[in-house]
């Protein structure tokens, strides 16, 4: 068979498996979050949050709010190179990201097994 022949059939299959996946599969709702930036947001992102004192006072200055700390955790970068610190039986994350104003602001959260700690906010 030659070349042509095998890349028009290859092609047709391919368009077939293509149109397969977006026409049977398309309302899983699924999102692609296997990278670690994504699913340390997402893990974060699915636990009750508690604020501490710190992060309270903050949000008592009116500079900053819940909405833009949500907006840092869909949207925001996790600092590797900072985080991974223990405490108090969780793990440090600092987020850097964006207020819904477009202020950059750094979030430190508390990833806990059932809970996050909102620890405290600083602009950058």
């Amino acid at each position: 068979m030659k070349f042509k022949h095998r890349l028009a059939y290859y092609l047709f299959g391919a368009m077939i498996g293509v149109m397969f996946l977006i026409f049977f599969l398309n309302n899983k709702k699924a999102d692609f979050c296997y990278l670690p930036n994504c699913r340390v947001l997402k893990n974060i992102r699915s636990k009750a949050m508690v604020i501490s004192p710190e992060a309270q006072q903050k949000l008592d200055e009116k500079w900053i709010t819940m909405d833009d700390i949500k907006a840092c955790t869909e949207g925001g970068d996790v600092d590797f190179s900072r985080s991974k610190e223990k405490y108090k039986g969780g793990t440090i994350y600092v987020i850097e990201g964006e207020s819904t104003k477009g202020e950059s602001i750094e979030v430190e959260m508390v990833n806990y097994d059932n809970k996050v700690l909102f620890k405290d906010v600083k602009k950058i």
